[in-house]
C-alpha cells in the first residue's frame, strides 16, 4: 500500500493500526513455490496466527505447521465443513505438528485426528505411544544454527548420532516414523546452514535404510529469511542451493516439506502509529508513539528484530529516539532513527512487521494490541467456491 492509503486507513480506524495486505501474502507464497517447486510449503502459523491469513493461505493451496492445539484448531476451522474422509486426507497430507514437546492432554486431543507429529527424545516417544498411538511420526534432528537471528538447536533436535536408534525404537514399539525434520534457526542468513543440514539428514536417512527402515519425508523446516534490509541475500540464491542439494542427495520420489512463516507474512504488514509525546533528552529529540515493544513492536524483544520507524512528513532529518507508550524504561523502539521535525498527532510507520509482532503482543500497562486491518482479501468467495 502507498503512503496515502496507509494514512487513510489510520484516519478511518485510528492508531495504532496494523495493515495486512493479502496480495503480498499470496505473492510471497507464489514466490516460494516458484523457486522451490519440489517443496511443499507448510505455513508456520506461529508467525502470525490471524484466521484471515490462515484462510488466505488455505485458499492458495498451502499446508500448515502448527505448534499447539489452538493453532491446530485454527487450521481445522477451514476444513471442518468437509466430509470426514476429505478432512482426514487434509490432516494427513497438509498438517504437521512441529513442536517436539507436547503436553499429554494435547496428545490425547490430537490422537483422533491422526496427524503427523515430531519428537526428538525417548520420553516424548513414550508419551506419543501412550497418548497418541494413531499419529504418524517425524524425528527432528539437531543441526547448525550459526548466523540465524533466533537459535533453536539448544532447545530442540536429537544429535545425528542417536537419530537412527530413536527411529528404531519408534518402530519397535509399534509406531511409524514417516519422516525426518530439522530447523536451521529463524531468519537464517547463513545459507551454509541449510546445505549442512540437508547433508546431515541424508546421512541419517541412508543409515536408516541400511537398517531396514525407509524414510519417505524430509522436512527442511523454516528459517527462510525475510528481506528486512539490503544485507539479506535474495531468496532465489538460497533456493538454488537447496534445490541442488535435494537433486544430489535424494531420489525423485522423496517428499520434501518446509515450514516458511516469516518469509510469507513479514513483508505483508505495515504498522501505523501516532506521535503522542515529544521531548529533548541529553540533546536528542525523543518521540513517544501510541504503540510499544509490548504490542506490535514485541518482535524487538521476542524475535531479536529491529524495525525502522519512518515518517510520512518530509523535511530535514536528525537522529532521534522513539519510545513506546508504556511506563517501562525497556520500552525503547529505537535509539537512532532519521526523522524530520514531527509534531504531536503526526503519524509514523514501520514496514515488514507482519511476523512475530501482533502474534506476541500483550496488554501490558492496560494498553490493548493495535487494531489489525486486512486488505485485498478479494479471493475469499471465489476460492471457497472452487474448493466446495
Amino acid at each position: 500500500m502507498n503512503s496515502r492509503q496507509l494514512q487513510a486507513v489510520a484516519q478511518e480506524h485510528g492508531t495504532p493500526v496494523v495493515v495486512i495486505d493479502h496480495d503480498v501474502i499470496r505473492a510471497n507464497y507464489a514466490d516460494f513455490r516458484k523457486h522451490l517447486p519440489k517443496v511443499q510449503a507448510y505455513y508456520a502459523v506461529k508467525a502470525n496466527p490471524a484466521p484471515e491469513i490462515i484462510r488466505a493461505l488455505y485458499q492458495a493451496g498451502a499446508s500448515f505447521d502448527v505448534a499447539s492445539l489452538p493453532e491446530f484448531m485454527l487450521v481445522y476451522e477451514n476444513i471442518k465443513h468437509l466430509p470426514a474422509k476429505e478432512q482426514q486426507d487434509f490432516i494427513w497430507d497438509k498438517i504437521v505438528y512441529a513442536n517436539p514437546i507436547k503436553p499429554t492432554e494435547t496428545l490425547r486431543a490430537l490422537d483422533q485426528y491422526k496427524p503427523l507429529v515430531t519428537y526428538d527424545n525417548l520420553e516424548e516417544l513414550r508419551k506419543i505411544r501412550q497418548h497418541a498411538p494413531h499419529a504418524g511420526l517425524m524425528l527432528r534432528l539437531r543441526v547448525p544454527n550459526t548466523g540465524s537471528m533466533v537459535e533453536l538447536s539448544s532447545k530442540f533436535g536429537c544429535d545425528p548420532g542417536e537419530a537412527v536408534d530413536l527411529l528404531e525404537e519408534a518402530f519397535r514399539v509399534g509406531l511409524v516414523v514417516e519422516g525426518l525434520s530439522f530447523h536451521v534457526g529463524s531468519q537464517c542468513t547463513n545459507f551454509l546452514n541449510f546445505v549442512q543440514a540437508v547433508s546431515m539428514a541424508a546421512a541419517v536417512i541412508q543409515e536408516a535404510r541400511g537398517r531396514g527402515h525407509e524414510i519417505k519425508i524430509l522436512d527442511i523446516g523454516g528459517g527462510f529469511p525475510a528481506p528486512y534490509n539490503r544485507h539479506v541475500k535474495p531468496f532465489s540464491l538460497l533456493a538454488e542451493r537447496i534445490n541442488a542439494e535435494i537433486d544430489r542427495l535424494f531420489p525423485a520420489d522423496m517428499q520434501i516439506l518446509a515450514e516458511p512463516g516469516r518469509f510469507l507474512v513479514a513483508t505483508a504488514a505495515v504498522c501505523v502509529a501516532r506521535i503522542i509525546g515529544k521531548a529533548i533528552r541529553d540533546g536528542k529529540t525523543c518521540y513517544y508513539v501510541d504503540d510499544s515493544i509490548y504490542n506490535t513492536y514485541s518482535g524487538i524483544i521476542f524475535d531479536h528484530c529491529q524495525y525502522r520507524v519512518k515518517a510520512f512528513k518530509r523535511g530535514k532529518t536528525e537522529i532521534c529516539a522513539v519510545f513506546g507508550q508504556t511506563c517501562d524504561g525497556l520500552d525503547a523502539i529505537s535509539q537512532a532513527e532519521e526523522l524530520p521535525d514531527l509534531a504531536i498527532d503526526d503519524l509514523v510507520y514501520s514496514e515488514n512487521i507482519g511476523a512475530y509482532s501482533s502474534a506476541s503482543a500483550t496488554w501490558f500497562n492496560g494498553f490493548p494490541p493495535a487494531k489489525v486491518v486486512h486488505v485485498n482479501e478479494r479471493l475469499r468467495a471465489r476460492a471457497a467456491t472452487a474448493r466446495a
